[in-house]
């Protein structure tokens, strides 16, 4: 297997309105680098595609990439840079990218185009800015690119904001990675571009701090958390169930919280996030992690408030 490591370049309508059939963003130019097994860079794509939707680039975008009218005339169409470009992946690869967007725009603009989807489920991927915080930061904090380059020593020999250059350092990134801390890689994430199917497709996975499972859709939020396996809390680190401590409340109606107790491994933490689908169905993402008493207190001044609210609310009435 290959890893295409992607950075994709695009324009958008100007101001605040003018979004054209559900594509904010058009891509002006791809990048990518490919990388062996072992990290180690063997090949490179780079082409510039000719605006079709939005053809007057916004100001913002001609600022932050330095690409005119002229370059973008030169480019080809997006559906033939496309199949140039998923030639050249191969068959078997896996992305990887600095941050969440660019798989997202990519699939989007194939969706624009009729082209076949990348998948019909989520699409797991190698958010590279994640792991460059779980390799040497808290996990938590992200960083810009640059940041990163410049932490790890990587020497800077072309500008950034060119879509084959930040795939480029995003790869030196990665190699890093790869020889400091290999064992982050396997933190996968997850493009939810298209979303699973039915039970079968969806994603249930257990990585060495947490686990992560993402839902098929449902009706409403109130279907949603009556599905056994959305409500269940399992460890995260056995796969045990838990026992409740603090019961799954919600409070604001997108964020659902619990804290239960694993006989090895103490208090567990849960958190679900419920997302609209484009369909107007709702979704789940939920996480379950390890925690200590500040977590559950944080968790038990979440919920207290929320009755406080309520007590008054009553009050009032």
């Amino acid at each position: 297997m290959h890893y295409i490591v992607l950075d994709l370049e695009w324009n958008q309508a100007e101001g605040k309105i003018g979004h054209e059939g559900g594509l904010p963003f058009e891509i002006v130019e791809i990048g990518a680098i490919k990388l062996n097994r072992r990290m180690q860079i063997v090949d490179r794509f780079e082409e510039i595609i000719r605006p079709r939707i939005y053809p007057h680039m916004h100001f913002m975008t001609t600022k932050i990439i330095q690409l005119d009218k002229k370059d973008l005339e030169k480019g080809k169409d997006f559906p033939e840079v496309m199949e140039r470009f998923l030639k050249w992946c191969g068959r078997k690869y896996r992305f990887c990218i600095w941050g969440t967007l660019d798989i997202t725009e990519l699939q989007r603009n194939m969706c624009y185009y009729g082209m076949d989807e990348l998948t019909d489920r989520p699409l797991p991927f190698m958010d590279v800015q994640k792991l460059y915080s779980l390799a040497y930061e808290d996990g938590k904090t992200r960083r810009a690119l640059e940041y990163a380059v410049d932490e790890l020593n990587i020497r800077k020999d072309e500008p950034f904001h060119r879509a084959i250059n930040d795939a480029y350092y995003t790869a030196r990134v990665l190699e890093q990675i790869h020889k400091d801390h290999t064992e982050v890689e396997s933190y996968l994430s997850f493009d939810l571009f298209m979303l699973p199917r039915n039970k079968k497709d969806e994603v249930s996975v257990r990585f060495k701090t947490y686990s992560k499972y993402i839902s098929r859709e449902f009706e409403d939020k109130t279907v949603a958390m009556q599905d056994k396996t959305v409500s269940a809390t399992k460890c995260c680190i056995c796969g045990r169930p838990t026992k409740k401590v603090i019961k799954w409340f919600s409070v604001n109606g997108r964020h659902y919280y619990y804290v239960g107790i694993c006989k090895r491994h103490g208090y567990i933490k849960a958190k679900i996030r419920m997302k609209k689908a484009d369909d107007g169905n709702v979704f789940v993402v939920k996480t379950i992690k390890v925690t200590d008493q500040d977590g559950v207190d944080a968790i038990k001044e979440k919920q207290e408030k929320l009755r406080a609210q309520r007590a008054e609310r009553r009050h009032r009435e």
